[in-house]
């Protein structure tokens, strides 16, 4: 019995040492151990996408690309294929799997010594567990610890929930993360159309994606999904038939497609970006799964690059050839070598050659593969250029001289780099131009960005001459001075004095501004000022109106942050980007109501929650849930009119007189009612053309990114204004000409447009303006504005905040505005 009793007695203290020992483990285990509960909290790391106004995806920006997907949208089959592949027991154990753990136990000891990689028998929730709360350690006490967490996750979510955060959150390859985001970029298709195959391949990879990679190891791909699909139908999943034609079917990878209008919006996309990381902050930007509907036409955005493209490879092919992009010392190895080169990523159609041989009027080329093509296989890839083709080519500029060949061996020489471009008449020499420009195109109702061209090249350069670029805008900020002699009781039948002027600087000297032809007219009308952008009459009317009241406007409309009241900043002198000025036109062509030029329609949040809206207006009955007889709803346009209505139709109509008669009368060729400015500065180092109808409007500019004379001639009429010609045909293309109506309580008369007296319609020189209440045309002694007196500048330059060098530069940068 003593025996029996110390037996006991030593059991019980044994078992309460192993007790005791066990309980210090379990309390070793669990200390610091990550609290399970916050994965109530989670959100994946989202890809942010943004769409064109078609929605078409136009571009995307992510640390891991992953599309969450609700596990209620997640389709069975996938579903399936995912637990047969890595959890079969998934909706049966607690959080561990004892079965799998067994298995995959005595597995590791048969394979023992063998070299093999053990395997861990781990279920879904303990890689859970593993994923988000430990390290990837392959310990015992990790292991431990891990199965811990797995019970207790498994005690506080549902089955549903853990499943949907493995389904997210898993790494499937090719920068895919979760089942969404790989459906798209595996099989370019949304979860719920994959096939048993397609599913199957994707449950195969979570594993080690590298090793079944479709491209690089297609066989171990096959076998592995085979492995899933046998997998589904032991379970019971799918039946014999389906799983023998999924093993029979091929992989069917289909890489996702590029959308079409992304390799044309970059300079637009990446203004979004930062509009989003300014907003929101980069880690937002790049995590939070954001879904950004843009104000882009992707139609339009295609037809601003291709026209400012023409432009300026025009304008540059003008000014001769430069010679080549760069030399091969040697063509032995050129396929080799040029294939080391990349060209223009956004011009696909450039592409990079180099020259093989040259004679009299031919020469052979040998292209780059502009496809996926080896350089070895590009052995015979030449082609020919002639000499008729590519005359531009034979004149070059060298040392700012102009020198022309009458061969091409005189041009080209073996080992040169070159772009070349196929046309329907054979391949043509290109060179990348030097200089640049923009175009922005408007919804001037809403303010709505349709299409923005920051340059010739993304690729070439980052640099956003729409929005980043601040520039002289010269003539093309005039009928902004002209809105504000309107507003103040003038008409556009008011004379001005267009004759020469001397004013004193206040330093001593003396500034004479001209007009750009060098002549003058004498008393002239309003519209005949603007129309023929005569910068003498400008100035006498800023003066006359105080450069005060000028600034107010530049100020009122956008244009400029802060004007200084110097007399030389009325002729454009001062500095703007092309997206502040065509919003500025933006408000004149919706009839003077104030605008927020935006990129952005909507942006909802991973949830589809609307977080940011750029229409504010409220419609109180839109939402009604049937109609009843009821009246249409109205839209509540609050907006601020920063013009009369009157005013910006009078200075719209002036503004087709620019377009019908003055310097831009090739713009008419469109053969729609349209309204638009010129603008050069001096020394043509800015060329500038706005443009409207009533639904849009589009700016153009053009100059050397460090600003230098274009070229005596070179005007906004000559250069911008073709640019724009070339885009307004594709925006118009298929829309119904509209015309601008003018506001209730104006009158019109005809007048002749020099004088400004009323005339009988049909004589020559007689046009109907547009009156305010109480003005009409001047019929008896007309008063003219002139200076009689002319007073100085201010001469206290520290009260300007005017240093000598830019008052300098103001008074030599007005001589030529146009």
């Amino acid at each position: 019995m003593n025996f029996i009793a110390n037996l006991l007695a030593t059991l019980i203290n044994l078992a309460t040492l192993l007790g005791i020992g066990l309980a210090f483990c379990a309390a070793a285990l669990t200390r610091d151990l990550p609290d399970h509960r916050a994965l109530a909290n989670w959100e994946p790391a989202v890809t942010t996408r943004l769409y064109a106004g078609d929605g078409a995806m136009i571009a995307q920006y992510a640390r891991e690309r992953r599309l969450f997907l609700p596990i209620g949208a997640v389709p069975a089959r996938v579903k399936q294929a995912f637990l047969s592949a890595e959890d079969k027991n998934f909706y049966l154990h607690p959080g561990i799997d004892l079965t799998s753990l067994v298995t995959a136990l005595w597995s590791n000891a048969a394979n023992y010594g063998s070299g093999r990689r053990m395997i861990g028998g781990s279920t879904i929730t303990q890689q859970i567990a593993k994923n988000f709360l430990l390290s990837s350690d392959r310990t015992v006490e990790r292991k431990l610890r891990e199965a811990i967490l797995s019970i207790r996750i498994d005690q506080t979510y549902s089955k549903d929930r853990i499943l949907e955060l493995y389904l997210n959150d898993i790494y499937l390859g090719l920068g895919a993360y979760g089942v969404a985001q790989a459906a798209l970029t595996y099989f370019d298709k949304p979860v719920d159309q994959l096939t048993v195959a397609e599913a199957a391949y994707l449950a195969a990879l979570p594993k080690a994606p590298n090793n079944y990679d479709p491209h690089r190891h297609p066989e171990r791909a096959v076998t592995r999904r085979n492995w899933v699909i046998e997998q589904m139908r032991r379970n019971g999943v799918i039946d014999r038939e389906v799983a023998a034609a999924a093993i029979a079917s091929p992989l069917g990878i289909k890489p996702r497609r590029q959308e079409a209008s992304s390799g044309n919006a970059d300079y637009f996309t990446e203004d979004v970006r930062r509009q989003l990381g300014t907003r929101y902050g980069e880690a937002t930007l790049y995590t939070a799964g954001l879904s950004v509907r843009t104000t882009l036409d992707p139609r339009l955005q295609q037809a601003a690059m291709r026209a400012l493209r023409k432009g300026l490879v025009g304008y540059d092919q003008a000014k001769g050839y430069r010679g080549p992009i760069t030399r091969l010392p040697s063509l032995e190895g050129w396929q080799q070598a040029l294939a080391k080169r990349q060209p223009l990523s956004d011009v696909p159609e450039w592409q990079l050659a180099v020259v093989l041989s040259a004679s009299n009027d031919k020469a052979e080329l040998g292209l780059r593969p502009s496809g996926p093509e080896t350089a070895t296989a590009a052995a015979d890839n030449t082609a020919m250029i002639g000499r008729d083709d590519t005359a531009w080519a034979l004149c070059r500029l060298a040392e700012g001289k102009r020198r022309c060949a009458t061969s091409l061996n005189g041009v080209l020489q073996p080992g040169d780099v070159v772009y070349v471009e196929k046309l329907e008449t054979g391949y043509v020499l290109r060179q990348p131009p030097q200089v640049q420009g923009a175009l922005v195109s408007m919804d001037p109702n809403t303010g709505r960005v349709l299409a923005v061209a920051g340059g010739f090249s993304y690729a070439q350069s980052e640099f956003n001459r729409a929005t980043q670029a601040y520039r002289q805008p010269g003539s093309s900020f005039k009928p902004f001075v002209y809105a504000a002699a309107l507003d103040t009781g003038y008409a556009p039948t008011t004379l001005v004095m267009d004759a020469p002027i001397a004013i004193p600087d206040g330093t001593g000297k003396t500034w004479r501004p001209k007009n750009y032809d060098g002549r003058f007219s004498g008393p002239s009308t309003l519209r005949t000022g603007l129309e023929n952008s005569r910068n003498l009459m400008t100035v006498r009317l800023a003066r006359h109106l105080g450069m005060d009241l000028v600034a107010d406007y530049g100020k009122r409309f956008g244009i400029y942050d802060e004007l200084r009241t110097y007399l030389p900043l009325a002729l454009g002198a001062g500095e703007t980007t092309l997206l502040r000025l065509v919003s500025a036109y933006a408000v004149i062509a919706n009839g003077g109501k104030a605008i927020e030029p935006s990129m952005i329609d909507r942006i909802q949040d991973r949830y589809g929650r609307t977080i940011y809206r750029q229409d504010s207006r409220q419609c109180a009955d839109c939402n009604a849930l049937a109609w009843e007889g009821q009246e249409e709803p109205d839209l509540v346009d609050n907006r601020d009119y920063v013009l009369d209505p009157m005013t910006a139709y009078q200075i719209t109509s002036m503004m087709r007189g620019v377009v019908e008669r003055g310097t831009a009368r090739n713009v008419a060729t469109l053969g729609v009612p349209i309204a638009g400015k010129t603008g050069t500065t001096n020394d043509e180092k800015d060329v500038w053309f706005v443009g409207f109808t009533p639904d849009i409007v589009t700016g153009v500019f053009l100059g050397y990114d460090t600003p230098k004379p274009m070229g005596y001639g070179e005007t906004g009429g000559g250069l911008a204004a073709p640019i724009f010609i070339d885009f307004m045909k594709a925006a118009l293309q298929g829309k119904p000409a509209a015309d601008f109506h003018p506001p209730p309580g104006m009158s019109f008369e005809v007048v002749d447009r020099k004088t400004g007296r009323s005339a009988e319609d049909g004589t020559p020189g007689a046009i109907v303006e547009a009156f305010k209440p109480g003005t009409g045309p001047c019929d008896g002694n007309c008063t003219v504005i002139d200076d009689k007196e002319i007073a100085e500048f201010p001469a206290g330059e520290a009260e300007m905040g005017l240093t000598p060098e830019l008052r300098q530069k103001l008074l030599s940068n007005t001589g030529g505005l146009y």
